[in-house]
């Protein structure tokens, strides 16, 4: 009897520990990720603790970044204090989400700052607030030193960069964008959530998130109603290689859902394709349209470049767009800067091009016909 009784409560105990576990476990709140498009990135939060991941900081590579956001200073590593009151940020791709989440003024620094087209931006430039630092790839670290910020956003090739490995050695903490690594339209956007948890702006960045890409599916379904698919074309020489979006890249999304037939659609990477001229012609020489043909702004320039650009209908019928006309003050191009944050005027632009009946209202964002 003694025997059966000290089973029972052993049974007893261990009923209630796991019964406590499962309470503790319950308690902490694990909520689900909510980016959706992005695969080179993560936000999770576990209870009172949030990380930011990054997943994809380099070409080919398969190493994560795992980063802890406190609310309060810290001098551990792989621990970052938020909300930042103070940036640098190396690629022009970043300004419009700081801009979009109200947050340049933290900007106090930045590389090549020429390329910078924002107007908004370009006036902190101008007043001094924000500090030319040199190029990219040889940063001046003394006067980054003097800034001090208390994080430099970068992004490169490869996880071997001296550049970086200095900075924070300087006791600079470094997280590295990877939004240029993105294969779609929308997973590029995607990416202002990466600066909204840094800057504790998670819920404008949701927000403004949602409006583009709720504008991008509207647009795409409107797109679909077309009968009529024309073909397009793409790219442009550089040297003796004409250089064609693959049938799996971003730009290709861009012409898949704009519900046009990019004659390259069926082949396989998500970078460009290295062709020759003749494939090209012969395979493009009557498409419809013609895009992104290079930084080229008149027909004239493209002939200097290569007479034989004339013997495609799309330059006859003078159906080729630029992205190579609008810039800022100082010679930045808009369509790299601003394109990324906002894929949804890009898809409405090739839309409003292509069957410009379907957004009667809407004007052009970034393309312009060559004269």
């Amino acid at each position: 009897m003694k025997h059966f009784i000290t089973i029972v409560f052993i049974l007893f105990l261990f009923l209630q520990c796991k019964k406590a576990n499962n309470t503790e476990k319950s308690s902490i709140k694990t909520h689900k990720s909510t980016i959706k498009h992005a695969k080179g990135f993560d936000i999770i939060t576990e209870g009172d603790q949030k990380k930011l991941i990054i997943k994809r900081a380099f070409q080919n590579s398969e190493e994560s970044f795992v980063y802890l956001l406190k609310n309060k200073k810290t001098t551990v590593k792989n621990e970052l204090q938020i909300p930042l009151q103070s940036l640098v940020v190396t690629s022009t791709t970043h300004i419009p989400m700081l801009e979009l989440l109200d947050s340049e003024t933290k900007l106090v620094g930045f590389p090549n700052s020429k390329y910078i087209s924002s107007k908004k931006t370009r006036q902190l430039i101008d007043s001094g607030k924000i500090i030319e630092l040199g190029s990219e790839q040889d940063m001046n670290t003394e006067k980054l030193l003097d800034l001090n910020p208390e994080l430099v956003v970068g992004f490169s090739l490869h996880p071997n960069n001296k550049l970086y490995q200095n900075i924070q050695k300087l006791g600079i903490p470094v997280i590295f964008n990877g939004d240029w690594l993105e294969e779609t339209p929308l997973g590029r956007a995607e990416w202002i959530k990466f600066f909204g948890v840094l800057l504790n702006k998670e819920k404008k960045a949701d927000s403004l998130f949602t409006a583009i890409e709720t504008e991008y599916l509207k647009a795409k379904e409107i797109a679909k109603q077309n009968t009529n698919i024309p073909t397009v074309l793409s790219g442009s020489m550089f040297k003796d290689v004409w250089y064609i979006p693959a049938g799996e890249s971003f730009t290709a999304t861009y012409y898949k859902d704009a519900n046009l037939n990019y004659l390259w659609k069926n082949t396989k990477g998500t970078g460009s394709l290295p062709l020759s001229f003749e494939s090209v012609l012969d395979k493009g020489q009557n498409a419809n349209y013609w895009f992104n043909c290079g930084l080229f702004k008149t027909k004239e320039e493209m002939i200097k470049a290569n007479k034989h650009y004339a013997d495609f209908s799309a330059f006859n019928n003078n159906f080729l767009y630029t992205f190579a006309k609008r810039k800022g003050a100082t010679g930045g191009l808009m369509y790299f800067e601003l394109s990324p944050v906002r894929p949804d005027l890009v898809l409405k632009d090739l839309i409003k091009i292509t069957q410009p009946n379907s957004l009667p209202e809407y004007q052009l964002s970034f393309f312009d016909p060559l004269n």
